[in-house]
């Protein structure tokens, strides 16, 4: 048994720009963050393989990759926030979307949402209508979605937290600067300071609540010589296929 690791399955709070809803207030978004219990499930579900980084967009091991604190559970502490902000009894969170593939994942978090008091209904949705759907904005309320695609942060920042992002809902003036800032810096530290700072905002902020680093479990059979698995860092399946190898006899 192997883990390969590939994706930050997050959950995008999605109405963050909205000032009449719940998630305006990042004592909510907060919230959410403590009530999520990432290891509780790791254990569960990923027999403690998966990384609880705490940074939602960007995998370990990836350039300009960010360790922020790690993340913390809490759901008294959960409880406490959704009082301060107004909703003693917690609200009603709407529908959470999710690729059916992790739809596991889903059910976790939702009923550590629901132990809070932040109530929402699980609807899968099959992969590749997800994608679209999730990219045409056509969603509300809680997205769990694992940021695939291989590069480096700012690909995943420019994918999920500016202004025009294929998957990003809306965007913070400042972390938009700064993203065309790095964009045009040749020198490396820099650089890598500003694509940091972009991260720090995001946690800071909760723009994101992140859930892990997903780890895929694999096995390898006794009539494999040479699986593919790990030849190419942080893909999750067994590759280049035209590597593998079986044993004679």
């Amino acid at each position: 048994m192997m883990p390969s690791w590939w994706c930050c399955s997050i959950a995008p709070l999605g109405h963050q720009w909205d000032d009449k809803s719940p998630w305006h207030d990042g004592r909510v978004r907060q919230a959410a963050g403590l009530a999520i219990d990432g290891q509780g499930t790791n254990e569960a579900l990923t027999l403690g393989y998966s990384e609880v980084t705490g940074n939602a967009i960007v995998p370990k091991g990836y350039d300009f990759y960010w360790q922020p604190p790690a993340p913390v559970y809490d759901p008294g502490k959960a409880r406490q926030l959704l009082a301060a902000a107004g909703f003693p009894k917690g609200f009603d969170a709407g529908t959470y979307y999710c690729d059916a593939s992790y739809a596991n994942i889903g059910e976790a978090v939702v009923n550590n949402l629901l132990a809070v008091g932040i109530r929402s209904q699980l609807r899968p949705v099959e992969r590749a209508a997800f994608i679209k759907e999730y990219s045409e904005k056509k969603y509300r309320n809680i997205i769990q979605a694992g940021p695939g695609a291989f590069g480096n942060a700012a690909t995943r920042i420019e994918a999920h937290l500016v202004k025009g992002g294929v998957f990003s809902y809306g965007s913070y003036p400042d972390i938009d600067a700064l993203y065309q800032q790095q964009a045009a810096e040749l020198d490396g530290a820099r650089r890598e300071a500003i694509l940091f700072r972009i991260q720090q905002l995001m946690v800071e902020r909760t723009i994101f609540a992140p859930i892990w680093q997903l780890a895929f479990i694999n096995g390898v059979g006794p009539r494999v010589g040479e699986s593919g698995f790990g030849r190419i860092p942080l893909f999750p399946y067994t590759a280049p296929y035209e590597d593998i190898t079986l044993k004679g006899g």
